[in-house]
């Protein structure tokens, strides 16, 4: 393996500002329900991943040559590790992917991830938000992303994300220290 080029902010999200609101779209979730981001009340955590592989399968081509590609799994362990305190400031946590919830299913079921994987399989969310992606092998994917909403609307963004595995308690920290009052319009969030 090769190492993997330094991560850099490319711009790909500097047009998701706080206070944007969310879609209106149904997704598919591991959960067997669908997810309405803009009507959740209340924090959500989104994390946005490009892809997991599964065991005893290749990862796509050039992976270890695309900066913020290789993570998912660790990403993932650290939400769910995390998840406790997550819920303790009263967010729900999400993590989205193109693949399918089929696909998405393996893996938490694998990792035992005690959240629902969404997905965004027809790009639905990706075209509306604007999500930046990168293709490789002829596929497209979502670059590595997390976005904190309050009752469907941007709180926060995190991009790009260098350290996938570190990521989830970068983001508990921030929610465990922010006064809830900052999440009203006009906040400081």
């Amino acid at each position: 393996m090769s190492a993997t080029p330094l991560l850099a902010d490319d711009g790909g999200a500097s047009h998701l500002k706080r206070g944007l609101r969310l879609p209106d779209i149904d997704l598919p979730t591991t959960s067997g329900r669908t997810v309405n981001l803009a009507r959740i009340a209340g924090m959500a955590v989104v994390y946005v991943y490009p892809w997991t592989g599964c065991p005893g399968l290749p990862n796509p081509p050039d992976w270890d040559d695309i900066p913020g590609a290789h993570g998912s799994t660790p990403e993932a362990e650290g939400f769910r590790d995390l998840y406790a305190g997550f819920r303790q400031v009263d967010a729900d946590v999400f993590g989205l992917s193109t693949q399918s919830t089929s696909y998405q299913q393996e893996f938490a079921d694998r990792l035992a991830l005690p959240f629902a994987l969404v997905s965004d399989e027809t790009f639905a969310l990706q075209r509306a938000l604007g999500l930046p992606t990168f293709t490789t092998g002829g596929v497209t994917y979502l670059k590595r992303l997390t976005i904190a909403v309050n009752n469907g609307r941007i709180a926060r963004v995190y991009y790009p994300v260098p350290l996938p595995a570190a990521h989830p308690r970068e983001v508990c920290a921030w929610l465990g220290m922010i006064d809830r009052s900052d999440l009203r319009p006009g906040g400081r969030v």
